[in-house]
């Protein structure tokens, strides 16, 4: 499926927004998630689907010192 990830659009195989994290080979812990201009909570990334047309915004933290 084709979705737009961090304004790029992108061809897919994730079905829930978890899967999508892993499949850019981002870690979990460390990233948050809007869809479709929706903040999805951590504890609904497993649960949440991912459908062709999305428009997904990733913000990963790092840290450093």
């Amino acid at each position: 499926m084709r979705i737009q990830v961090n304004g790029e659009n992108r061809d897919v195989q994730a079905t829930s927004v978890l899967a999508l994290v892993g499949e850019l080979g981002l870690d979990v812990r460390k990233v948050a998630i809007e869809r479709n201009l929706e903040i999805v909570p951590k504890s609904l990334h497993a649960t949440t689907p991912v459908v062709d047309g999305d428009r997904i915004e990733v913000v990963q933290f790092v840290g450093g010192g």
